[in-house]
């Protein structure tokens, strides 16, 4: 389950039409959905507010095994319509498997003038929290500089502790770090300095293929205009075998001055989505044209992620195929290899979703599935995850939604060992509450 914070960050992202899934960073996130899933451990309590549409508060606490807690605040310079945790879209607060759109130029804020001159202001988020009983304290600033640039400032400060780490490192974990990231629809770089190792970064991913086209909603616009000359997703680069979609491939490099090391690595993703141009459900035009007719019929494919990743330094090699096999059922498999060892892993992932009468339509669903894919609809409920491994680690969890609070029960187990199979076993709760649903 997504914490209230990073739910809150990613609805600024979308209020200022910053595009966070172009990053090179982020080029496995279908994967790890599924196969990284992050169990909780313990008993774990969230509740947040937002009195109003620009500051919001977030309070946890941990139960078991230890008993910590947190206080947290979160300000922005744009209204955000943030939901109550019993009305929010339900897949908006899980991490889970998605075919994401063509990548296009990011939005810009539109421009206000008054008297002649421009008064329009950056955008920005600011964030804190504050942890007891050890006093560390996180924040992170984040501002739109242009309308294809936008810089982050995180920072970690935590008390002086009179025990030492094993290295000769105290028990100081105090950093800054500062990111700037600069998107233009088919290039994305990211540039990292990094204050505790003196590490400066640069991360690049390239989206091969044509960009996703502005999306003109005006009532104005010539709704009559052919759009016959449109390509589908999955007609912009044919891949022999069948599968067509779109290719994205990345790299990384980052250099530590007080280490005196460095590291590198490249990745490679390919992705589609049959029968659609997204935003397909946005794009206006007469019912009878040939793209409206073409987007009923059946699929050609399954949404289909594939990413490679590849470390020369260390020699670690990963694969990962992803696919959505019917309307709630998504299955994943990734095998992780070291040319240096010769240890391998194989992982293997499923995703369910579990929903209410098929009566219901779900509000969720962002993406477009013809009914080829799975006839049943309905409000989503809740979400089962499992995973499993050749390292005999067997996890599961559902999330959902009890009455008016979001629910995470998770279990890890190793069968290889006997006296101790369960690993970690975890209940988190989370609420929050909004005064602009009410």
């Amino acid at each position: 389950m997504h914490p209230f914070a990073s739910y809150v960050l990613r609805s600024y992202y979308r209020a200022t039409g910053w595009n966070e899934d172009n990053l090179y960073a982020n080029i496995t996130r279908s994967s790890n959905a599924i196969l990284d899933f992050t169990v909780p451990r313990g008993l774990h309590l969230t509740v947040s507010k937002s009195p109003n549409s620009l500051f919001k508060t977030t309070y946890s606490m941990t139960a078991m095994p230890s008993l910590n807690g947190s206080i947290g605040y979160i300000f922005t310079s744009c209204d955000l319509n943030v939901k109550a945790s019993g009305n929010v879209p339900f897949k908006d607060m899980v991490e889970r498997f998605r075919v994401y759109d063509q990548p296009r130029w990011p939005e810009g804020k539109e421009e206000e003038w008054l008297a002649g001159e421009r008064v329009d202001k950056r955008d920005y988020l600011l964030y804190g929290r504050f942890y007891l009983p050890t006093g560390r304290l996180d924040a992170l600033y984040s501002t739109r500089l242009t309308p294809t640039l936008q810089a982050l400032v995180a920072a970690i400060s935590h008390p002086p502790s009179s025990s030492t780490e094993p290295g000769g490192r105290g028990g100081n974990v105090s950093n800054l770090i500062v990111n700037l990231q600069h998107d233009v629809g088919k290039w994305c770089t990211e540039y990292t300095w990094s204050a505790d190792d003196s590490m400066w970064g640069v991360r690049v991913l390239h989206n091969f293929g044509r960009l996703g086209m502005p999306v003109d909603t005006s009532d104005d616009a010539d709704k009559s205009k052919p759009t016959t000359g449109l390509k589908r997703v999955d007609e912009e680069d044919a891949v022999e075998g069948g599968l067509k979609g779109r290719v994205s491939a990345g790299a990384e490099f980052y250099f530590s001055a007080k280490e005196r090391s460095a590291g590198v690595s490249t990745g490679f993703r390919f992705t589609t989505l049959p029968d659609a141009i997204p935003p397909s459900f946005q794009l206006p035009g007469p019912s009878s044209s040939p793209l409206s007719q073409a987007s009923k019929g059946p699929p050609s494919q399954p949404p289909t992620t594939i990413t490679a990743l590849f470390n020369p330094m260390l020699g670690h090699m990963s694969g990962a195929y992803s696919a959505r096999v019917s309307r709630d059922l998504s299955l994943s498999s990734r095998f992780d290899f070291n040319a240096y060892s010769y240890e391998s892993e194989w992982t293997m992932g499923a995703e369910w979703w579990m929903r209410s009468s098929p009566s219901e339509e779900d509000p969720d669903d962002t993406i477009p599935v013809p009914p080829s894919l799975g006839e049943t609809k309905g409000e989503v409920r809740g979400v089962v995850k499992a995973r499993a491994s050749t390292n005999n680690d067997v996890s599961l969890m559902w999330e959902g939604r009890l009455r008016n609070m979001l629910v995470s029960l998770g279990v890890v187990s190793d069968f290889s060992n006997r006296t101790k199979p369960i690993k970690a076993i975890g209940l988190e709760l989370s609420y929050f509450s909004s005064d602009d649903n009410m």
